[in-house]
């Protein structure tokens, strides 16, 4: 005979890697701003200047942007 599954411990274990997954992500972008040296900015300096980032469609400047991330 097969033994039930444990739906509730299942979706505690998924709900437990999703909160690590998602700290881990946390970290590493904190990590990111501070070996870019971009910790210097005001949290409004940055916020707004990733703002601007996140809504530019200019394909050649996104490019631009990635080649010069990739040297980084």
């Amino acid at each position: 005979m097969r033994k039930p599954r444990d739906f509730d411990a299942e979706l505690k274990a998924l709900e437990d890697k999703a909160r690590e997954l998602k700290a881990r992500k946390v970290e590493r972008l904190g990590e990111l701003v501070i070996a870019t040296g971009a910790d210097s900015l005001t949290a409004d300096e940055l916020a707004g200047a990733l703002i601007v980032l996140a809504e530019t469609t200019d394909a050649e400047k996104r490019e631009a942007w990635a080649k010069r991330g990739a040297v980084f």
